[in-house]
């Protein structure tokens, strides 16, 4: 059996985005994290199960799904912050999706 390795330009390294270039309603979102709310929507702040297996591989209940409003949308939209930690006000990091998990970009300091 033939296993071939990747080169170091197919190996897949998490994308980062900085939190100042955030928009405006994640870097909201950001400090209402950082405050325990209060939050706009029912499902923010509860259990996101990384069924895509795209966040590092943790236990359920590990990681938190927190809604990032779209202007003009009367629905949550696609926009997510994700956090993990075991304390939600202080998390161990975070992550911006855009395209409703199909996506993920560690957010940095």
């Amino acid at each position: 059996m033939l296993v071939q390795s990747r080169s170091p330009a197919e190996v897949h390294l998490p994308a980062v985005i900085s939190a100042s270039a955030l928009p405006v309603q994640g870097k909201e979102v950001m400090e209402q994290i950082r405050l325990g709310g209060p939050f706009r929507y029912e499902k923010d702040g509860t259990v996101f199960g990384n069924r895509e297996r795209l966040l590092p591989g943790q236990k359920r209940g590990y990681y938190r799904e927190y809604t990032v409003p779209t202007p003009g949308l009367n629905h949550r939209g696609a926009r997510r912050i994700v956090c993990g930690g075991q304390k939600p006000r202080a998390p161990d990091g975070c992550y911006y999706t855009e395209d409703h998990y199909t996506s993920f970009r560690l957010i940095v300091q």
